[in-house]
């Protein structure tokens, strides 16, 4: 009898709990707006607020563009491109490899999130660390999808897509160099040196729509952020705040670069949010620019659980480091001076 008690316990269907995720919070809050149209519109008719919401719209239509290919292209690199593709091509030699890496970040594009794991592969099939880690600067930063979402967001200033490129470029590549020189495997955690095999050929696209999607997510909710941040910034922020900056251009730099960290932007996002801030000069901008895809807070999380703590701990600081010396230097060059 007890045997057809737990028989019978066992077929009952079993309950499943409702649980309230981000799709019925989002759905309920359309669903309020739509209800409580006229009323919002009276509550938040304040000139303040209407400014910071065209900016908010204007950098999320702006930017959503290019995020989305971004995002379907590291899908499809993770899905399809092995990672014996980039190690056939690549020398021997780390410091010549190094250079190759960086190049082939234009040829292999990628959004900072899945460069992580990308480079974590590469060193797992027996690439060189060096070579792995500038691939891991470069692909988020010197793609063609970056760099024609820079054209647009500065319309009429070639110079900065040029600049981009450059000190973006340099940072990768001074950083795989310097990883040659001084780096260490035994900062690596033993997990990440391990082999890891390719995707299976019957999972290829749910490899390529998970990714996409994830990445999608990930990065649609950082450059909300940005949108939201970049309309706070040119609303609550008196201009004459951001004129100081003008006029105090090691402090600009500075300011921009650690606010490329805090806001942890997607490349392909990053420039419509950079270009909003009017009343910042070109060079601090353009550190922004280098600065964000080499390292920011969602990035360092990502290299410590990818890579461990004590390899971490020594590659973000080195690397914000020379992303602003690498930014700077490509600013004085290519934009004529400190402007």
């Amino acid at each position: 009898m007890e045997t057809l008690s737990n028989n019978a316990a066992e077929e009952r269907p079993r309950t499943r709990r409702f649980r309230i995720s981000s799709i019925e919070i989002l759905c309920a809050v359309l669903l309020v707006a739509v209800l409580a149209q006229s009323k919002l519109q009276n509550l938040f008719d304040v000139p303040a607020l209407r400014t910071g919401s065209t900016v908010f719209v204007a950098v999320c239509v702006q930017a959503l563009p290019f995020l989305v290919l971004g995002v379907l292209i590291s899908g499809a690199i993770a899905a399809f491109v092995p990672a014996r593709a980039l190690e056939r091509v690549l020398p021997k030699r780390a410091s010549a490899a190094v250079g190759v890496a960086g190049l082939a970040g234009v040829a292999l594009p990628g959004c900072e999130c899945a460069s992580v794991p990308v480079a974590r592969r590469l060193i797992g099939q027996g690439v060189a660390p060096a070579a792995a880690l500038t691939f891991l600067l470069a692909a988020p930063a010197v793609n063609p999808v970056v760099l024609v979402a820079t054209a647009v967001a500065f319309p009429g200033r070639p110079e900065m897509v040029f600049a981009r490129f450059a000190g973006s470029l340099a940072t990768s590549m001074v950083m795989g160099w310097i990883w040659a020189r001084w780096g260490k495997l035994s900062w690596i955690t033993e997990r990440a040196l391990r082999r890891l095999p390719d995707v299976p050929p019957g999972q290829r696209w749910r490899v390529f729509a998970e990714t996409a999607r994830t990445d999608l997510v990930e990065a649609g909710g950082f450059l909300v952020l940005g949108a939201l941040i970049s309309a706070s910034l040119n609303v609550l922020v008196p201009a004459k705040w951001f004129e100081v900056l003008s006029g105090q251009i090691v402090v600009g730099v500075v300011v921009m670069a650690v606010l490329a960290v805090v806001l942890a932007l997607c490349s392909e996002a990053d420039a419509f949010v950079a270009a909003s801030l009017t009343a910042v000069p070109l060079l601090p901008k353009l550190v922004f620019l280098v600065v964000g895809p080499a390292i920011d807070v969602k990035l360092f999380a990502l290299q410590t659980g990818t890579f461990g703590r004590s390899f971490a701990a020594r590659f973000a600081p080195v690397t914000f480091v020379v992303a602003i010396a690498c930014g700077t230097v490509a600013g004085v060059i290519f934009l004529g001076g400190v402007r």
